[in-house]
């Protein structure tokens, strides 16, 4: 037996019965030291870190597993229920009556542990942010594609089951694949796991290539590649044919990085991905409620955490919000799992409970993720002919919603499509916000915000692209995340909402003369840029407002564009609205939320979750030079005083309404004094 694995029936034996009501069946503890090699943290001290395998039952007769996509062709043990293993971890107190008593379960990113770094400043644990506060961090695996680790990293896995006809057979489906930047003979293939071809017969798949592709999905210059010139199989060493393999492509006269390629193909065996929301679920309601304390299956945590906030930022955001609309914030005993919840960074849905899926892609053409409801409240989807639903009809019905603050950036308008939630699919008003959800804009940020600091920098040397964008969102989200946390244990409500309404006029269509583009020469302009929401055929085995089911129509076709709005601009190029960081409220240059591929078969069109950044001239005389519209540096602020001065008014005026933490305000205005005493920002 693995070492990091406790059998089902012994852990049985071990853990109280009032623990198998989350269906955490039993927990193995791998490894308990002290974390962060002792280092001691305020009022709280040090902490240690436990990693371990949790095993657990999911019920197909329940009807709360009811959505689970092929969770009726999944295997069943003994009792006729469906099993999982998943890795967790477990970051808290030594002393846990020192805790604040709130156990933060961080949504893995792709595996990864990436909740704390997105609060803390400097390297994990950094300054320390939440473990100041005393709060307990909780990561466990959720993504089926990324199976079990047992080497003690911090890579968080799940194994889920299989899918398999009645018979045994494989389960098979139309599946595709698109890349581009490809060279030589051999590219490999991304997102095989659980969805390798059925067949390397390549009679029975289609590989063609294109000069290019509109944002809507039209291609130009397509080429259907023979059967006979390429093959699944590896080249790097044997030449074409090569060797056989079904993850990569090889190419008889070889890939060519100017074009994108399209492959379509039979899958087989796919994972029963919905398993791993089930699993999100049943692990945090067993830490959160189990009072087990004997036995290698005891729950660390028993008793000590009244309340769970759970945090996501990018996938494991969209992840939150998938979670919420199939209702799995309520666990099979009835109980809220999630008190609060921050959905950071994450415009839509995603491939997370959809056949042959994979749940690592982001927003590309025929993605699934904004088909579903966007939207928080019931809404009638009435241009896609959807019937009402939101996110938050299930957990309504069952009284088990948590406390929301939802928190995003540029590309989440720009790429990831976040402003049908804000609209409606017709666009024509602003959806109201229920009472448990506050909503908040980092204008012109890049996806997840930039490092900050107050050098003026330099434009990018290419005019067909603009330079890294460095406008931050960790300062405003740390303050956030104390106001959500305020809000779930003491009942303090958060600051407003604040992002761009279409009622203020600050929502308009994503061209430059609706949003007020200044004339800028020799820089990119937004025209064409957005990558918008396309109603997709998906086929009838699809279920739209569940973002769930199976995709049978391959590649799926495109019905209509549905109409996306985008903020409103000043006469500098930056956006209006929302929670402008300190350094946005006096800026350097323009901080664009897009930022467009300069060549290759996409050109034009946005870069993944890009963004980007123009400084303004620093003289008059420079800008002039230019043609510059922008007022330069030295015509906006009078002297590095003024601009100082200026900086502590208002990052005095953001941690009055709660949007600075005292401690941050006082950081960053020790960087800008040190940024300007070593010239990055004014002319000595």
């Amino acid at each position: 037996m693995n070492r990091f694995v406790v059998s089902l029936s012994a852990a049985l034996s071990l853990i109280a019965p009032a623990a198998l009501h989350a269906r955490v069946a039993g927990i193995e503890i791998a490894s308990r030291a002290p974390a962060f090699a002792g280092r001691t943290f305020g009022n709280t001290g040090a902490y240690e870190k436990i990693k371990g395998v949790a095993t657990g039952e999911i019920d197909p007769k329940d009807p709360r597993n009811a959505l689970i996509t092929d969770l009726a062709l999944a295997p069943r043990n003994a009792r006729g229920l469906v099993e999982y293993r998943t890795n967790f971890t477990l970051v808290k107190p030594v002393d846990m009556s020192r805790s604040s008593g709130v156990v933060v379960y961080n949504v893995v990113n792709r595996g990864r542990h990436g909740g704390p770094s997105e609060f803390h400043i400097g390297g994990d644990p950094g300054d320390g942010f939440l473990y100041k506060l005393g709060h307990t961090l909780l990561w466990s695996g959720w993504q089926g594609d990324i199976p079990l680790t047992t080497d003690g990293s911090d890579l968080e896995g799940i194994d889920v089951p299989v899918a398999r006809n009645p018979d045994g057979s494989s389960v098979t489906g139309p599946v595709w694949n698109r890349f581009t930047g490809a060279t030589g003979s051999t590219q490999a293939l991304a997102n095989t796991a659980g969805r390798a071809p059925a067949t390397l017969d390549t009679a029975q798949a289609r590989l063609i290539s294109a000069t290019s592709e509109s944002p809507s999905g039209l291609k130009s210059g397509i080429t259907a590649i023979p059967a006979s010139d390429w093959a699944f199989a590896d080249c790097r060493t044997v030449p074409f044919p090569g060797t056989p393999d079904p993850t990569r492509l090889c190419l008889k006269s070889g890939f060519n990085k100017a074009l994108l390629y399209e492959l379509t193909y039979t899958a087989k065996d796919p994972y029963v991905l919905g398993v791993g929301l089930a699993a999100m679920r049943d692990v945090i309601s067993f830490f959160r409620y189990s009072a087990a304390e004997t036995g290698s299956g005891s729950n660390p945590l028993a008793g000590a955490v009244p309340h769970t906030i759970c945090t996501g930022s990018s996938q494991s955001g969209r992840l939150e919000k998938q979670f919420l609309n199939l209702g799995f914030n309520e666990d099979e005993s009835g109980r809220i799992v999630c008190d609060g919840m921050n959905t950071r960074i994450a415009g839509m849905l995603g491939g997370f409970n959809v056949r042959f899926a994979s749940p690592g892609d982001i927003a590309e053409l025929f993605d699934p993720g904004a088909d579903g409801p966007l939207w928080w409240s019931d809404y009638t989807d009435a241009a896609r002919a959807h019937s009402s639903s939101g996110i938050l009809h299930r957990c309504q019905a069952s009284h088990t919603c948590p406390l929301i603050t939802e928190t995003y950036g540029g590309p989440e308008v720009w790429y990831t499509h976040i402003t049908v939630g804000l609209l409606g699919t017709d666009a024509k008003a602003d959806l109201p916000l229920p009472a448990n959800v506050r909503r908040y804009y980092h204008p012109g940020t890049p996806h997840g915000g930039g490092a900050g600091g107050f050098n003026l920098g330099t434009p990018s040397p290419d005019p067909a692209v603009f330079a890294t964008n460095p406008n931050p969102e960790r300062e405003t989200d740390r303050a956030l995340f104390v106001a959500l946390t305020d809000w779930v244990v003491h009942n303090t409500p958060p600051p407003p909402s604040a992002d761009p309404r279409l009622a203020d006029g600050l929502l308009v269509p994503p061209t430059s003369a609706a949003m007020g583009w200044p004339a800028i020469p020799n820089s990119p302009r937004p025209d064409g840029v957005i990558s918008p929401v396309l109603d997709y055929d998906y086929g009838p085995a699809f279920r739209y407002n569940d973002d769930s089911g199976v995709i049978s129509t391959v590649p799926p076709l495109v019905r209509r564009t549905i109409p996306v709005l985008v903020p409103r601009v000043d006469a500098d190029g930056n956006e209006l609205g929302g929670l402008p960081s300190l350094l946005h409220r006096l800026p350097l240059g323009t901080y664009t939320s897009w930022n467009p591929i300069p060549d290759g078969p996409l050109k034009g069109r946005e870069r993944a979750l890009a963004a980007g950044y123009l400084p303004f001239a620093r003289t008059k005389a420079e800008r002039l030079a230019t043609g510059d519209p922008r007022l330069s540096i030295e015509e906006r602020y009078p002297g590095a005083a003024a601009y100082y001065a200026a900086a502590v008014a208002q990052a005095a005026d953001m941690v009055k309404q709660r949007l600075l933490l005292p401690e941050d305000a006082i950081r960053l205005l020790g960087q800008l004094m040190t940024d300007v005493e070593t010239g990055k920002l004014f002319n000595h």
